[in-house]
């Protein structure tokens, strides 16, 4: 006699509204960005922002590109490991880096960038718990202080897209 095995559900982590509001935000973030962007003449897109030096085209490009480092910084946090070795003259570093890389960058190349970049960041970032949000741990980023996941998010995905946003629009005023 065979016995035949019923398959157990496929479960995940119960929705956490605290991840759902921060993920939202992301998006509303990068949409606001995205919309202004979409705007700008050719002029625009290659204006140097003051104090910067970058090229608008080339921020906005940057916004997107870095998506996926801030959130595997946060989801170290959220698996309770430390952030090591990791301090703003990397990230720098990584910026002129990226600047130099992307120099030419074109706005529909940029735009499809934050919007698939954005997405997925949003898509991770529904996917932690409560638990996960609240998990921390030290980061080399703020001199070792122990900080939590959520605070990771909001301090740079979460925020990125608004921070950004606002410098482009004065160097543009």
């Amino acid at each position: 006699m065979t016995s035949t095995a019923v398959a157990s559900p496929v479960t995940t982590p119960a929705a956490c509204a605290r991840a759902n509001a921060l993920a939202e935000r992301l998006e509303q973030g990068a949409a606001a960005l995205a919309a202004f962007a979409a705007t700008l003449t050719d002029a625009q897109w290659q204006t140097r922002v003051p104090g910067d030096g970058r090229k608008v085209g080339v921020v906005v490009h940057h916004v997107a590109s870095v998506y996926p480092i801030e959130i595997q910084l946060a989801q170290s946090l959220a698996a309770g490991d430390a952030i090591t070795g990791v301090v703003w003259q990397n990230v720098h570093d990584m910026n002129a880096g990226h600047a130099k890389d992307h120099d030419a960058v074109t706005k529909a190349e940029a735009l499809e960038a934050l919007r698939e970049n954005s997405a997925a960041a949003a898509a991770s970032i529904r996917l932690l718990t409560e638990a996960q949000l609240d998990a921390a741990s030290t980061n080399s980023l703020y001199g070792d202080a122990p900080l939590t996941c959520q605070h990771m998010l909001e301090d740079h995905a979460v925020r990125h897209s608004f921070h950004h946003l606002a410098k482009l629009k004065a160097a543009l005023a």
